[in-house]
């Protein structure tokens, strides 16, 4: 059945001078009532009109994906009859140039590494595993970009 999601973005000019381009870029990402500072990438708008500290748009984006990948990953090792202890993934978003010269997030590396109590997949179970879970990721289903997956597991 299909439904949405919703966030809401907030921002506010304050006392900049907004036509000279120097106004702050920090705001306010709000989902089901928890808040959350948001800001231009400070690689792309330096600081202080940016907020180093604030989720910018390329890193949520990363996290989502990320996010989705474990979410679905952590029920279908369940559903094979493995105990996932932890999960943790260093995911990295790399920038590039689309077809048409616009820049995007063109390749996302997933680096999920899992801690399994008592039996641990193999590695072809394990692989198996992360394809079945990046096959339903509906972040995933989403994006343009190259998504590469390395994953790491080790026993309690």
């Amino acid at each position: 059945m299909p439904h949405d999601y919703r966030a809401t973005i907030t921002w506010s000019r304050g006392d900049a001078i907004f036509s000279d381009g120097r106004y702050s870029r920090g705001h306010l990402w709000t989902f089901d009532g928890l808040s959350f500072p948001g800001s231009s990438a400070p690689q792309v708008v330096r600081p202080p009109l940016s907020l180093e500290a604030a989720i910018d748009p390329e890193e949520a984006l990363v996290g989502a994906l990320a996010s989705c990948h474990m979410l679905f990953f952590l029920d279908f090792a369940r559903k094979a009859g493995f105990v996932v202890d932890s999960y943790s993934d260093a995911a990295v978003g790399e920038m590039g140039k689309n077809d048409a010269g616009k820049t995007f997030v063109a390749r996302i590396t997933l680096n999920p590494a899992c801690v399994f109590a008592g039996e641990m997949p193999d590695p072809a179970a394990l692989s198996a595993l992360h394809h079945h879970a990046h096959a339903e990721c509906y972040v995933g289903h989403s994006l343009r970009s190259e998504i590469v997956i390395l994953p790491i597991a080790s026993q309690l």
